[in-house]
């Protein structure tokens, strides 16, 4: 026999934590190219809003991706527009040993080898800001 919390993880997609399941694939792998796609469409949708400041919508996105495990430097908005790019950092990055570093060696590693384009307008008294992993 089931329990009432067995049947509420069964019917919202959860864990037992209330995480969502995401059925087959890894969502913070940013070696992943179809995972990056799969975010792209995720992170570009923080365009479809207008924001009085164009921070918030920096951190509204962090916010999300840390929920997978992705995570961005300070981002610093200058101007009426332009252009802002940030390394991204997956599962907080590498610290210790791998197989090809030598016994004196500790590799740290935190960068992910992608980046996390903004670019951002101001439009009548508002302000656009679009993002997308590259």
């Amino acid at each position: 026999m089931k329990t009432f919390i067995q049947h509420l993880t069964e019917a919202s997609k959860t864990t037992e934590n209330g995480f969502p399941i995401e059925q087959g694939i890894m969502a913070g792998n940013l070696n992943d190219d179809s995972v990056v796609e799969r975010l792209n469409a995720f992170v570009g949708a923080i365009a479809d809003r207008e924001y009085l400041v164009p921070e918030h919508a920096v951190e509204e996105l962090r916010q999300k991706l840390h929920r997978v495990g992705i995570d961005f430097g300070d981002v610093q908005f200058t101007g009426e527009s332009g252009e802002v790019s940030v390394p991204l950092t997956m599962f907080g990055g590498v610290y210790g040993k791998d197989t090809d570093s030598k016994p004196e060696e500790i590799v740290n590693e935190t960068e992910s080898g992608r980046t996390l384009n903004f670019t951002f307008e101001k439009v009548a008294g508002s302000h656009k800001v679009y993002a997308q992993i590259v």
